[in-house]
């Protein structure tokens, strides 16, 4: 039986990443009226007959979220029986379920009546909640905990306020860049570093705010990141599993940052775009494990 729920936790996971890319890649081939006003069938039709490229971005999407939605309550279920005695287990199985529902309905939503650019930006963050919970849930299941040790974890209170505030403002450094994407301000500012070089660094219109304030806010959260790591480098090389998940976190966010500034000069590159969305999901499951670390952490050093 453990060996199945291992396996599945996997695949649970690689798909919860394919949603979060599916999303990504729907919203920036502006796919998403790829089946029209039709959900969940596309455009009327069990079996669509009118093929166009964006109509297979938008079924792909969406059968991969359904097919995962059924492999998402399997894994809940299962590891509410098999591991419930563990305190994280079953409110990260109940998030884990919840909150992929969530995103389908706000996905359906935006399909069949239309949303403001502001609420289909919360679509990539809530489906960013589902996929760290089942990436959690994979690590308990795994005993990550048991093989770094982590009952012996000690964190300062100092380390505890980067570890809860960064994953806070790293979820809204999230937002304004789904903000981004939804309200094609990606290349509201062409240049680097300012809005426009040549103009000056004042925005001119509201998508070049966005654009931006985006900017301001990724900024913020490296040098967060980077503060943190110092820390965790000068008080926490002993603890491993505190000490590597900030060196990660910090590898993490200079990619983000390096790709974020890419997508801007290659003018859109959809594979560096994925990257992106990759990258900024991978660094919040970091950040969503240091803070079950924190959560676990019952002493202050």
């Amino acid at each position: 039986m453990k060996r199945g729920l291992k396996g599945l936790s996997v695949i649970v996971t690689l798909a919860m990443l394919l949603i979060l890319l599916g999303g990504a890649l729907v919203t920036k081939t502006g796919s998403g009226d790829g089946c029209g006003d039709s959900w969940p069938l596309c455009n009327g039709e069990l079996i669509p007959s009118n093929i166009t490229f964006e109509l297979v971005i938008e079924l792909s999407h969406r059968l991969v979220s359904g097919a995962s939605g059924i492999l998402v309550l399997l894994l809940c279920v299962w590891a509410w029986i098999a591991l419930g005695h563990i305190r994280e287990v079953r409110p990260l199985a109940f998030i884990s379920f919840f909150f992929l529902v969530l995103q389908a309905l706000i996905g359906a939503a935006a399909v069949m009546w239309g949303q403001s650019d502001t609420v289909l930006a919360l679509h990539f963050g809530i489906s960013l909640i589902s996929f760290a919970s089942v990436l959690l849930l994979t690590l308990i299941i795994f005993e990550v905990d048991k093989k770094f040790d982590a009952d012996s974890v000690v964190i300062g209170s100092t380390m505890k306020k980067h570890i809860y505030g960064s994953i806070l403002y790293t979820y809204v450094v999230v937002y304004t860049g789904a903000l981004v994407r939804h309200k094609e301000a990606s290349l509201a500012c062409p240049d680097i570093p300012f809005c426009s070089n040549a103009a000056g660094w004042l925005p001119g219109d509201i998508n070049q705010w966005i654009q931006m304030g985006h900017r301001t806010a990724a900024t913020l959260i490296f040098v967060w990141i980077l503060i943190a790591f110092i820390h965790a480098f000068k008080h926490y090389r002993d603890q491993k599993n505190i000490y590597y998940s900030w060196l990660i976190a910090l590898v993490l966010v200079t990619m983000q940052a390096i790709s974020g500034m890419l997508v801007v000069v290659t003018r859109l590159n959809l594979g560096l775009a994925l990257a992106h969305a990759l990258i900024i999901s991978l660094l919040f499951g970091v950040l969503s494990y240091l803070t079950l670390l924190a959560t676990r952490s019952k002493r202050t050093k």
